[in-house]
């Protein structure tokens, strides 16, 4: 019994995990008050989760900041540029709303369609970013690529991250929980559930599990065929 809650410990270390994430989240959501950051804030986030995942996570708020800085520029870019996009298919769903005939139809059908690659190339393109050097056309070609090539762990984060919404959003109820739950852990908890299916998508795409844990490393993954830039 004494082994079972001593410092190596599973208690200790569940709680210890626990912890992290707790911290994790904390850094994410101050970091995406201005929205804008937003983009820095979740590749940060999924580089911790990566790394935690790898067992190689150190101090987590260290490990956050760090890469908040080295990617802030072009994670920006890229957050703009996708939350441009979910607003063009968001006006054409709805301008299609009130269109009448098989023209309406078929443009909410293209719309429906742009959202569900939008969201496939969202769960993947901040991780890569993360994890590898590339341009942002490159980072976002190979998100795309890593989603349709990884289809099953695709469709699996995104059951996960929209099961997450739904119930969180099912009723009034849920929705006050729900809120205390991702304000306390949830961003960081589904990112990190989320990493066991990314870092097994990741490992085909390294040339060596050593030269692909840190971001520091990974100019050399620039040579790889997922990962050649435009």
């Amino acid at each position: 019994m004494g082994e079972f809650f001593s410092m190596d410990g599973s208690v200790f270390r569940f709680l210890s995990k626990v912890a992290d994430l707790m911290v994790l989240n904390l850094l994410f959501l101050v970091c995406c008050i201005p929205i804008v950051t937003a983009g820095a804030s979740f590749t940060a986030l999924a580089y911790v989760t990566l790394k935690m995942k790898d067992q190689e996570e150190g101090y987590v708020w260290k490990s956050f900041l760090r890469s908040f800085r080295q990617n802030f520029r072009q994670s920006t870019a890229i957050w703009l540029l996708l939350l441009a996009l979910a607003a063009l298919l968001w006006a054409d769903f709805r301008i299609s709303s009130v269109m009448e005939g098989t023209g309406g139809q078929a443009v909410r059908i293209l719309a429906g369609a742009g959202g569900l690659v939008w969201f496939m190339v969202f769960l993947y393109v901040f991780p890569l970013q993360a994890r590898f050097y590339n341009t942002i056309g490159g980072t976002l070609r190979n998100a795309l690529l890593l989603a349709l090539g990884n289809f099953p762990r695709t469709l699996a984060m995104m059951l996960v991250t929209g099961a997450a919404a739904c119930i969180t959003f099912f009723n009034g109820y849920t929705l006050w929980y729900g809120l205390l739950f991702w304000i306390l852990l949830g961003f960081a908890l589904l990112a990190w559930l989320n990493s066991h299916l990314l870092y097994g998508a990741f490992l085909k795409i390294m040339p060596s599990r050593k030269e692909g844990t840190e971001k520091e490393t990974a100019g050399k993954n620039q040579q790889t065929g997922i990962n050649t830039g435009d």
